[in-house]
């Protein structure tokens, strides 16, 4: 470490499929000094290459406080046995992992623990397509579907909740698709997740050849649409962003926000969703960093609550 050195704050997210990792100041916890990412391989692999990062970035400047956005279920409750573990994934080799107990530096610097659709959820709200707004939803639709509330700038999450991507939905009269979820077949999830799009259509969702394409889409859309209304009608967010690989597919959320209104009977279907749904539902405007930008502003939170508290 460098003598004199200025503290830095380090946001982490464990994706499904690759970890990003980056270095902060507490003055520009949204701007990057350094950014690494690495696929997500074994536990002891991927762990292996977090605890080198950190060590790096530790040799440089000291960590001030770390944030860990991760893929799960996650248990996120300090006060709960197998607290920093992920717990029942079905990503092989993952179930029941000791993810903090495993990197040093969070038994050693104050340590932010949120899922990676939180951390989503937490940066589009402070700095991405859901700023200025005082409550959002973000979905993701990928590997899997999560959900993460920001409700009146404060996140909503627990051990277990929200957990939206295994909602048990209405069917497409056009789809007799039996699902590809392990514990449930059709939910959500095991109907528009990436898995589900290759098993049913045998290409991903931006691959879809032009001859299924608008029937995918219109499935797709009915889907994930009723998604975006069972979290307008639980939360009242005021903005869904969604994102995801699936979403990348050029119009496909377009298709869904011709849908929400058909799912939701519109405006005057006596309920209080009246944003037009091209405003209500928006794609996210961080990208691939939204994640470790979570898991940032999460450990500058935990450093400034913790800075407060000492000075009383």
């Amino acid at each position: 470490m460098t003598e004199g050195a200025l503290g830095v704050i380090v946001g982490i997210e464990t994706g499904g499929t690759k970890v990003v990792c980056g270095a902060f100041s507490p003055e520009e916890p949204a701007v990057p000094l350094d950014v690494r990412r690495f696929p997500t391989t074994s536990p002891s692999e991927t762990i292996g290459r977090i605890n080198e990062y950190l060590s790096e970035v530790g040799d440089r400047q000291p960590i001030e406080a770390l944030g860990i956005a991760s893929f799960g279920p996650l248990n996120v409750s300090r006060d709960e046995p197998r607290y920093g573990w992920i717990t029942g994934t079905v990503k092989p080799g993952w179930a029941n992992t000791k993810l903090l107990e495993r990197i040093p530096v969070a038994e050693a610097v104050p340590t932010a623990l949120l899922s990676d659709v939180s951390g989503a959820a937490t940066a589009e709200h402070r700095w991405g397509a859901g700023a200025g707004v005082a409550s959002i939803g973000y979905a993701t639709v990928g590997t899997g579907v999560g959900v993460g509330l920001v409700l009146n700038g404060r996140l909503f999450h627990g051990n277990g909740f929200p957990e939206l991507g295994h909602l048990m939905i209405r069917r497409h009269p056009l789809d007799d698709f039996v699902g590809s979820c392990p514990f449930h077949g059709d939910c959500l999830e095991g109907l528009v997740s990436g898995p589900a799009v290759l098993a049913r259509w045998g290409v991903d969702s931006s691959s879809l050849p032009d001859r299924i394409r608008s029937r995918a889409h219109e499935i797709l859309g009915f889907y994930i649409a009723q998604l975006a209304a069972t979290v307008a009608y639980t939360s009242g967010v005021d903005r869904i962003v969604i994102g995801g690989g699936v979403l990348k597919a050029p119009g496909l959320l377009d298709e869904t926000r011709q849908q929400f209104p058909l799912v939701t009977g519109g405006p005057h279907a006596g309920h209080a969703i009246t944003a037009d749904a091209f405003d209500f539902l928006v794609p996210p405007l961080l990208g691939d960093a939204s994640g470790m930008l979570g898991a940032s502003a999460a450990a500058l939170d935990l450093l400034l609550a913790r800075r407060g508290a000492s000075a009383l």
